[in-house]
């Protein structure tokens, strides 16, 4: 099973390069960044994993793709990703630009780790006015992004944009996933965040490769839910994958993901200095 970290990294943190040199030298598997391009002070949406003020880092998160490109730049196995990128808040155009280009520069180790977003405010100040339909949003842009990173030139026209066929180069170095009866899955690894349910996992097997669920609690009962949703799709015997995100590891709930069939789980990492950061690595390094 590979363990993956992901921190809210900020610039008051360990730097991106220092980490993911760390990360690879000690057979860590990857590495998953946070978005939020910023946080209004007027925010009335609750802060959604507990009471209390919201967090300082939220507001100095760093911009994870240009942090993941430092990271890509001083390794070279480390896997790279999202978690979360909020696609309703990015133009589709110029989201499907960064995420192609940082995938042919890595080689192909990029994830893209996709929420639907919480912060009602932030959204709103990207121009999502429908709260209520953000995720028939994510839908509609991914699928615009998928058209441009198609091989051919291909145009997409959707409910909420739309794009004419296109050079768009580079593409996503990695393959595109064949799907019974649709379209092949064209860009990196789609992984979407968000909580259990028949319309969450509806969206996972029609345009994405697995679910990335934050903590990994419930799973015995919902992954034979998700499952069969997969295969009632026709999405084949290879998937979904499931990645627990933001864990705080034990033995015994390590163990319980590996018997469950998981392949991949993402450990949270404090958001502090570098000493801090690596004395936590020291203790997950046990582990491995």
């Amino acid at each position: 099973m590979r363990l993956a970290t992901t921190v809210f990294l900020t610039d008051e943190t360990i730097a991106p390069a220092r980490l993911a040199q760390e990360l690879e030298q000690r057979g860590f598997a990857g590495l998953y960044l946070p978005e939020h391009t910023h946080i209004p002070i007027s925010r009335q949406s609750p802060y959604p994993v507990g009471d209390g003020p919201l967090p300082r880092e939220y507001g100095r998160t760093l911009d994870p793709f240009v942090a993941l490109a430092q990271a890509a730049a001083v390794t070279e196995r480390l896997a790279l990703g999202t978690g979360i990128t909020l696609v309703a808040q990015h133009d589709p155009i110029g989201l499907a630009k960064g995420i192609a280009s940082l995938d042919f520069l890595s080689g192909g180790r990029f994830t893209l780790g996709v929420g639907f977003g919480w912060n009602v405010e932030e959204a709103a100040d990207h121009g999502v006015a429908d709260w209520s339909r953000r995720r028939e949003l994510v839908r509609d842009r991914i699928a615009l992004m998928r058209a441009l990173w198609n091989e051919e030139p291909t145009s997409y026209e959707g409910e909420f944009g739309s794009v004419s066929a296109s050079e768009a180069h580079p593409k996503p170095v990695q393959r595109p996933r064949e799907r019974k009866g649709a379209p092949p899955l064209t860009g990196p690894r789609t992984l979407l965040g968000g909580a259990a349910g028949p319309k969450l996992f509806a969206h996972i097997t029609e345009y994405a490769d697995g679910w990335m669920p934050i903590g990994g609690r419930g799973l015995t009962e919902t992954l034979p839910a998700l499952r069969e949703a997969w295969q009632e799709a026709g999405r084949g015997p290879e998937g979904p994958q499931v990645v627990p995100f933001a864990v705080h590891p034990t033995p015994g709930k390590l163990a319980h993901y590996r018997d469950l069939g998981v392949e991949e789980v993402v450990l949270q990492l404090p958001p502090a200095d570098e000493a801090e950061v690596l004395r936590t690595l020291d203790t997950y390094a046990r582990f491995l």
